[in-house]
C-alpha cells in the first residue's frame, strides 16, 4: 500500500503557517552568509526535508524527480511529478508509516527547458520550475531542473544561480553548519495533513 500526496500551488497554501513560522524572508539577510557544502532544505510546497549539495560548479540547481510529465492548463506548460520517499529515508518519521509507502506528487507551471549535455550519453532535456525552500532558517526561492537524481548521494543541488541571488558562500571543507533550522513535517504529517489517496503500486508508475 502506498500513499500518494498529490500537491500543486493551490495545494501548497494550506500548509500549516507553523510548519513555515520560523523562516525568515531572503530580504532580511543583508549580509553574506556562510553555508557547508551540504545542508538540510525544507521544501515549501510540501514540508519535505531533504540533503541539499550547494554545488558551485552547476549554474541551475536541481531536484530529485520521476515520472515527469507536461500536460496544459490555462494555455500554460505545466508539469506533474513524483517525488518517491523510498529515495529519501532520511525524512524523520514518527510512527509505523514506511518511506516506501509515500510518494509525493506535484503539479507546477513550466519556467523553462534546459538540454542538458552528457559524455558518453544522450542529450537530455530537462523542465526547470520555479519552487520555495528554506535552508539555515530562511526562505528562499529559485529555479530547479527535474531530474531523476536517484543514483546520486543527495537529492537537491543548489548552483551558483541561487548563490549569486541570494548571497551565499560556501564553506567546501565543512557541511551542516547553518545557523538556525527549518521547520518541516514528519511522514505521519504529511499524510494527515495532506490530501492523501492510497494507490496500488501499479497505479504509480
Amino acid at each position: 500500500m502506498r500513499f500518494l500526496i498529490p500537491f500543486s500551488l493551490a495545494t501548497a497554501l494550506i500548509i500549516p503557517t507553523a510548519a513555515l513560522a520560523d523562516t525568515t524572508s531572503k530580504s532580511e539577510a543583508t549580509v553574506p552568509e556562510t553555508l557547508g557544502f551540504v545542508e538540510w532544505v525544507v521544501m515549501h510546497d510540501t514540508g519535505l526535508r531533504l540533503k541539499a549539495r550547494l554545488d558551485t560548479g552547476a549554474k541551475t540547481s536541481s531536484l530529485h524527480a520521476v515520472n515527469v510529465e507536461e500536460f496544459k492548463q490555462d494555455d500554460q506548460k505545466w508539469v506533474k511529478f513524483q517525488i518517491p520517499l523510498a529515495d529519501h529515508k532520511d525524512h524523520p518519521a514518527e510512527g509505523d508509516i514506511n518511506h516506501e509507502e509515500i510518494i509525493l506528487e506535484l503539479e507546477l507551471p513550466v519556467e523553462r527547458t534546459v538540454l542538458i549535455k552528457r559524455k558518453g550519453a544522450p542529450s537530455q532535456r530537462r523542465y526547470v520550475v520555479m519552487m520555495d525552500f528554506c535552508i539555515s532558517g530562511i526562505r528562499h526561492e529559485t529555479q530547479f531542473s527535474l531530474t531523476d537524481r536517484g543514483n546520486f548521494s543527495y537529492p537537491v543541488l543548489l548552483g551558483r544561480r541561487f548563490m549569486r541571488d541570494d548571497n551565499i558562500l560556501i564553506d567546501s571543507a565543512d557541511s551542516f553548519i547553518a545557523s538556525k533550522e527549518c521547520e518541516y513535517m514528519s511522514l505521519e504529517e504529511l499524510v494527515d495533513k495532506q490530501q492523501a489517496k492510497i494507490v496500488t503500486g501499479d497505479e504509480t508508475t
